[in-house]
């Protein structure tokens, strides 16, 4: 019924589905993230339809959700438009690929990483002026390469209940619900705060969740008083008929990101936080062979799937790593909340 109802706008026209789902015949770029060190800041954005889109509500229904995820997904990508980013006066001009993608790097013009600077987004008309109308902006988050402690944590399973495993009941939770109706899982806001020391550290979520639910997981993270931090999920494209694939693939970029923050930060050890339904163990473990100092500790909460026999052989090659960390199954954070004070990750 849910993948009916999905599929059924595809039967009109684009331009009578923008009509059904409200869109108005404006674009605007949504920021995405601007990070980095002392040295080098990253930048991302993405330019899409501007539509009539309501916030999310503890009082709206299952169709009022359907309906915003049909909103969310229905082509709403906006390619090769111009965009102009600007940070501390270098200004870069850039063009929308097929996802509506655009990303940068910028060098650092200011050493101090305790000062609050803006990456600035403007959409450039054909006649090269800039509108003013939809600019945007977005505070640069900015890290000291040698700073102490890091978090990485996973979404989907590790802070979001989504059933990534079931493809019949994550599909339901993607369209059904919003950022306020979403659960998660109990004890992860206060843990989080505890392992980056209610913001002194930074959190970065790693995910293979795609750009469509960037606002809904950010919404969510707020709501639910959960750290925030750069969210770096997968260029992928996806549509109404196959949004059933958003989480899913190789999980490759997920490791390529977290190297990336790994190289980005050298002097930083890391906690790494996921969950053993989508390859986490494997992926950490290698992040673990390849670093093994660089890791402070492993928390995985247990999913049954079939693979725990391979997982403890995994566990026990990662001991016999130099000074290599546990690598932690936990069943819920309340496991993972007492091994921490146990080695004194946070306080007891």
């Amino acid at each position: 019924m849910i993948l009916r109802l999905l599929t059924f706008p595809f039967r009109y026209t684009f331009g009578k589905l923008k009509k059904v789902v409200g869109k108005l015949d404006k674009i605007k770029i949504e920021p995405l993230y601007a990070f980095g060190n002392e040295d080098c800041i990253y930048v991302k954005g993405r330019v899409i339809e501007a539509y009539k889109q309501s916030k999310p509500s503890h009082k709206k229904n299952s169709l009022q959700n359907i309906v915003a995820a049909l909103r969310r997904y229905a082509g709403s990508s906006v390619p090769d438009a111009k965009v102009e980013v600007t940070y501390f006066g270098q200004k870069k001009a850039l063009y929308s690929d097929e996802e509506g993608i655009i990303s940068c790097e910028f060098h650092t013009v200011c050493q101090e990483t305790s000062e609050v600077h803006r990456v600035r987004f403007s959409l450039v008309e054909e006649e090269g002026l800039v509108s003013e109308k939809s600019m945007s902006s977005l505070k640069v988050q900015q890290f000291s390469k040698n700073h102490p402690i890091g978090v990485i944590s996973d979404i989907d399973d590790t802070v979001l209940i989504s059933h990534a495993t079931d493809i019949g009941k994550k599909l339901w939770l993607s369209v059904s619900k919003n950022a306020f109706t979403r659960r998660p899982f109990p004890g992860v806001s206060g843990f989080y705060r505890e392992l980056t020391e209610n913001g002194k550290h930074p959190i970065f979520y790693v995910s293979s969740s795609d750009w469509n639910l960037y606002d809904l997981i950010k919404d969510f993270l707020a709501f639910r008083k959960i750290p925030a931090g750069p969210i770096l999920l997968q260029d992928l494209h996806l549509s109404l008929k196959n949004i059933w694939k958003s989480g899913g693939g190789s999980h490759q970029h997920k490791l390529e990101k977290i190297k990336m923050l790994l190289d980005m930060y050298p002097g930083m050890r890391f906690f790494l936080i996921g969950d053993s339904g989508q390859h986490d163990p494997e992926l950490y473990g290698e992040v673990i062979r390849e670093y093994p100092e660089r890791i402070k500790s492993v928390y995985i909460r247990k999913v049954s799937d079939g693979k725990e026999e391979g997982r403890t052989k995994l566990i026990e090659e990662l001991k016999k790593i130099g000074e290599s960390p546990q690598m932690v199954f936990v069943k819920n954070t309340q496991e993972a909340i007492k091994h921490a004070k146990q080695h004194e990750f946070i306080p007891s």
